[in-house]
């Protein structure tokens, strides 16, 4: 009987439309795929395949469009293409969702790129400055007042950090955390004396595209203790999408734990041995 009530659909016409919504939508996802990769192996400067990428989420709401009218033509003349039709629906709404969530933390969220626990002196960019040189690159050179003040009004809880440890262990535990993010380190300088004033250069990458974004961090002693200031900043583009400020806060949040569980350390005191006694002399 299934058969009987279905022969008459299945003679139907498939909608050319409904395959262009599904055809339009697997390219969609050949194109962001092609340009993820780019971005992330550095076949090509970020700037050029991203154009690819965003071509790629236009096709994808070309694809919807499409769809839509293929669905109003099946519902009018009744023939075949639901089924590419909700795949491609499937496919597109996979593609564009991540996108328009960074769309609307773009409208939300200040259009800066450099962030910093001291916008006053900012950890430099010393050994990272030769890798900001290419085509569309930002500055090494701090961002300035205007991002100073957008970083005070957005983000107000970013701040140097102060350490109850000397300088040597505060070094030492912001470079376990390094380590520990596998941020890509090009440059790192223990402090020495006589300003004793530690320095740690890496990159770190954005978990899809793999956008570099490059951190400077600087430990200085402040008496028995120490201060620790770090600066996040993106190699391109104005905006980073809070992508800075995060990782600026959860690595005050860290290293702040980290120390404090060091200074609850038990100091290892070092058995004292005590003296020979002198040996005794007979007398014959």
């Amino acid at each position: 009987m299934a058969r009987r009530f279905s022969a008459p659909y299945q003679t139907e016409p498939v909608s050319s439309l409904a395959s262009w919504a599904r055809n339009l939508a697997v390219f969609a996802v050949v194109a962001v795929v092609v340009s993820i990769l780019i971005v992330r192996f550095g076949f090509l400067e970020p700037k050029p395949a991203l154009v690819t990428f965003f071509g790629g989420l236009a096709i994808a709401a070309l694809s919807i469009l499409f769809g839509l009218a293929g669905f109003a033509a099946i519902w009018q003349n009744g023939s075949r293409g639901m089924a590419r039709i909700l795949l491609a629906f499937l496919i597109d709404g996979a593609i564009l969702a991540y996108p328009a969530y960074l769309g609307l933390q773009y409208r939300k969220l200040p259009p800066i790129h450099d962030i910093t626990t001291d916008p006053i002196d900012p950890p430099r960019f010393d050994a990272l400055a030769r890798l900001r040189t290419g085509d569309g690159a930002n500055s090494a050179v701090y961002a300035g007042l205007y991002s100073a003040e957008q970083q005070r009004q957005f983000y107000p809880d970013i701040e140097p950090i102060e350490l109850e440890i000397p300088v040597d262990r505060a070094y030492a535990i912001a470079l376990q955390l390094v380590n520990k993010r596998k941020w890509l380190v090009i440059d790192e300088r223990a402090p020495q004396p006589p300003r004793r004033i530690g320095r740690i250069e890496a990159v770190a990458r954005s978990p899809i595209m793999g956008l570099r974004e490059d951190i400077s961090i600087r430990v200085a002693p402040d008496g028995e203790d120490s201060r620790v200031d770090i600066r996040s900043a993106s190699r391109y583009f104005d905006s980073d999408l809070g992508s800075n400020a995060a990782r600026v806060t959860k690595f005050i949040d860290d290293l702040n734990t980290a120390a404090d569980a060091d200074a609850l350390k038990p100091v290892k005191k070092t058995p004292v041995t005590p003296p020979k006694a002198p040996a005794k002399t007979v007398k014959k």
